[in-house]
């Protein structure tokens, strides 16, 4: 197969935990090519397919120069990518108006032909944190509203409150307001921005200092281990972009309970890969735009994350 991977510059990848690169390196270990490029690089000028200006790459094997490419730019070959055998889209967050449009132009490159994963519209259609909402079985107390005063009234039946942006990511802009109700008016302010933006408030969940389970969910199937972020020192948040620490766990039965209940639900609608956040017993948010912890797990637990997603991707081109 030829797979396109439309990411963030190859030199900006971590690769010794970069889940991207574990997939192009299971990609490439089982025979297949890699092409790369960034949202940047795909276009669409009348009468003509999606197109993007990709860079041919092979991975070394070295942790150091670890690719090497065909092209270099600006002398990117252009392909349509209807022309690929799978468009992988792992552009990070934050799903901005620029994230938005690529996923209008990968659905245009669909309707021509080509296979993208995860869906555009799917992208699209699960915003990483509004969409815990349709599960609320699996979810504790959240609220999501743009109102000052619905956000106190939530507060004082909940006493200890977790407040963060519904487009923040790796911890970005998450408060803790307890029960003293120290700074809420003024957090509520900074957020959203005198009711100009939404805000998700939820129940804090205590079970956070055991971490924020990462249970990620390959073609509707739980892997069988999560990575728990662990908060560190006084810090009240998990995520690894935040300074928590990641520990491989095998899944509990709750956590497997969650991942077999969403899966197939997600992956019916075009989710390939997405990464069920679960603090104790309950839903916080659910990742489809760039899920990682690939190597985390693997590392850790021996479990092959990689292998396990190229192998649905490989099912899924010949469903």
């Amino acid at each position: 197969m030829n797979i396109l991977f439309v990411a963030d510059p190859l030199e900006s990848f971590k690769i010794y935990k970069d889940t991207t690169f574990s997939m192009m390196r299971e990609a490439q270990r089982r025979g297949h090519t890699v092409a790369v490029c960034e949202p940047k690089d795909i276009r669409w000028q009348r009468g003509e397919k999606v197109t993007a200006f990709v860079r041919d790459i092979t991975l070394t094997g070295d942790t150091e120069i670890w690719f090497t490419a065909r092209q270099a730019h600006p002398d990117e070959r252009p392909q349509a990518l209807a022309d690929f055998d799978a468009v992988l889209m792992r552009k990070d967050p934050p799903f901005d108006s620029e994230f938005f449009y690529s996923t209008h132009l990968l659905e245009q490159a669909e309707r021509e032909g080509a296979r993208v994963f995860n869906s555009p519209r799917a992208l699209r259609d699960h915003p990483e944190k509004l969409a815990i909402m349709e599960f609320a079985q699996f979810i504790g107390p959240t609220l999501v509203t743009r109102d000052a005063s619905d956000i106190k009234r939530f507060h004082a039946e909940h006493q200890d409150i977790i407040l963060k942006p519904l487009d923040g990511m790796g911890g970005m802009g998450i408060f803790r307001v307890k029960a003293d109700g120290l700074n809420l008016g003024s957090i509520i302010e900074t957020l959203n921005l005198g009711g100009a933006q939404s805000v998700m408030v939820q129940k804090f969940l205590p079970e956070i200092v055991k971490g924020d389970k990462r249970v990620l969910v390959i073609g509707g199937k739980p892997v069988p281990f999560s990575l728990a972020r662990i908060p560190q020192g006084s810090e009240v948040r998990g995520n690894l972009a935040a300074g928590g620490l990641g520990v491989a766990q095998p899944l509990s039965a709750r956590d497997r309970e969650i991942g077999e209940a969403i899966g197939p639900v997600l992956a019916k609608r075009g989710l390939l890969l997405a990464g069920i956040d679960v603090i104790g017993d309950w839903v916080t948010e659910i990742n489809v735009t760039s899920p990682t912890c690939f190597q985390e797990i693997f590392d850790q637990a021996g479990f092959d994350v990689a292998a396990m997603f190229v192998d649905a991707l490989e099912a899924a081109l010949t469903a």
